[in-house]
C-alpha cells in the first residue's frame, strides 16, 4: 500500500473492516452522510423544474424529496445519538482537518428540504408549508452562518493544514450561507408581510455575500495547488466537482434575489431600485455560470482521467450529485430568462446526467451501508 492510499485510508475514504456491532453505526456516524440528503435534494429540486411539461418527473421529485426528509431525520438522530454516547469520541471531530469541513452539509441538505417545502409542499399542504419552511430557514441560516465562521476559524487556530494536502472539499463549510441565501430569495415573495419579506431578502444578500467571496478565493488557491502538486488520491476523485458548487450555486442566489427584488422593494417603497438588482442578477448570474463551463470542463476530464486508474467508492462520491445538480438548476433558470433553447436544452442534458450519477451513489451507498463498509469515523483514528 503507497502512502497516499494509507493517507485515504486514515480519513475514511476506503473502508477498513465491517462493524463489530449494529452500536458502531452511532458511534462511528459523522456529518459526511448529510452530503446524501444534499444529492437527493437537489435531484428533487431539479425534477421540479419540469413540472408543467413533464408531470411525471414532478411526481417522481416529490416521492425524493419525502425520501430525502426521511433520511435527513435519521441521519440527525443517528448524530445526535453520537453526541449523547459517545461524546468524547464526537467532539475530536473539530480537530480533524477535513471529516470537520463536511458540517456544512447538515445546512446545506436541511435548504434542499426547505425548497421542497415551497415546489412541492405548498400545493400539497397550503399556506402551512410557507410557515415551516419559514421556521426551517432561519435555523438553516443559523446552522450556515456557524459553519462559515466557525469552522475557517478552526482551521487558522487548532487544525492542521498544508497547501499540497489541499482539496475542494474546504469550500463546503464556506458554502453553506450562499445555499441559504438562495432558499431565502425562493421564500421571500411567499411571505405575506412586506416587512418581512424585505428582511429576508436583505438577509440573502448578505449570506451570499457572506459565501461567495469567501469561495472565490479558496478557488483561487486551488488553482495554484492543483498546478504545483496535480491531482489528489484518487480517493479524493469526486473534489474536482466541488468547486461547481459555489459557482452554481452563486449564480444561482445573484438570479433568483435579483427576480425576487424588483416586487419586494416596490412593496417597501424601493421601486426605483428594483430593476438594477434585477439586471445584477442577470449579469452576475451569466457571468458566474460562463465560469461555471470551465470548472465543469475540467472536472469532467480529470474524472476522466482518474476512470482510467480505477475509482474506489466512498461515501464522498456524493460529492459529485450536488454541484451537477445545482448548475443544472442553475442553467435552467438562465434558459428561462434568456430565449436562447440550447442553454435550456444543456440543463435538461444535466439533469439527466445528474439523474443517472444519483441513481449509480445511491445503490451502491445502499449496499455499503448493508455491509457496514462505509461507517467510518476517521477522527477517532488520527487523535
Amino acid at each position: 500500500m503507497t502512502f497516499e492510499q494509507m493517507r485515504a485510508v486514515s480519513l475514511g475514504l476506503h473502508p477498513l473492516s465491517r462493524l463489530d456491532s449494529p452500536r458502531e453505526v452511532v458511534r462511528q456516524f459523522t456529518p459526511n452522510w448529510f452530503a446524501a440528503t444534499m444529492g437527493t435534494g437537489i435531484l428533487a429540486i431539479a425534477l421540479a423544474q419540469f413540472g408543467t411539461t413533464v408531470p411525471v418527473l414532478h411526481a417522481v421529485g416529490e416521492g425524493l424529496w419525502m425520501l430525502n426528509m426521511a433520511l435527513f431525520a435519521l441521519f440527525t438522530g443517528l448524530y445526535a445519538a453520537r453526541w449523547i454516547f459517545f461524546f468524547d469520541g464526537a467532539k475530536r471531530i473539530f480537530g480533524h482537518s477535513v471529516v470537520s469541513m463536511f458540517f456544512g452539509c447538515i445546512p446545506m441538505g436541511l435548504a434542499t428540504i426547505i425548497n421542497g417545502f415551497l415546489l412541492f409542499g405548498l400545493p400539497r399542504f397550503g399556506p402551512a408549508a410557507i410557515g415551516i419552511a419559514e421556521t426551517l430557514w432561519w435555523i438553516d441560516v443559523a446552522m450556515a452562518a456557524a459553519c462559515g465562521i466557525a469552522i475557517p476559524y478552526m482551521m487558522f487556530t487548532r487544525q492542521s493544514h498544508s497547501i499540497d494536502q489541499m482539496t475542494a472539499v474546504w469550500l463546503l463549510p464556506m458554502v453553506a450561507a450562499e445555499v441559504a441565501a438562495v432558499s431565502g430569495g425562493l421564500l421571500a415573495p411567499h411571505l405575506a408581510d412586506p416587512q418581512s419579506q424585505l428582511l429576508v431578502l436583505t438577509l440573502s444578500y448578505a449570506l451570499w455575500a457572506l459565501s461567495v467571496p469567501i469561495a472565490m478565493s479558496v478557488l483561487v488557491v486551488l488553482v495554484l495547488r492543483l498546478a504545483v502538486h496535480k491531482l489528489p488520491h484518487a480517493s479524493m476523485a469526486s473534489s474536482s466537482w466541488l468547486a461547481l458548487g459555489p459557482i452554481g450555486t452563486g449564480a444561482l442566489g445573484l438570479m433568483t434575489l435579483g427576480g425576487a427584488a424588483p416586487a419586494i422593494l416596490a412593496a417597501n417603497g424601493l421601486e426605483r431600485f428594483g430593476p438594477t438588482m434585477e439586471g445584477v442578477g442577470l449579469l452576475g448570474g451569466l457571468l458566474l455560470w460562463g465560469y461555471g463551463l470551465w470548472w465543469l470542463a475540467i472536472a469532467a476530464l480529470v474524472t476522466v482521467r482518474y476512470l482510467r486508474e480505477g475509482l474506489p467508492f466512498n461515501l464522498g462520491w456524493w460529492g459529485y450529485t450536488f454541484p451537477i445538480g445545482v448548475y443544472a438548476v442553475t442553467t435552467l433558470k438562465l434558459g428561462t430568462i434568456l430565449p436562447i433553447p440550447a442553454i435550456h436544452g444543456f440543463g435538461v442534458a444535466l439533469v439527466a446526467l445528474l439523474a443517472v450519477v444519483w441513481l449509480i451513489v445511491a445503490v451502491r451507498t445502499v449496499r455499503g451501508a448493508w455491509r457496514g463498509d462505509l461507517f467510518i469515523a476517521p477522527c477517532l483514528k488520527t487523535n
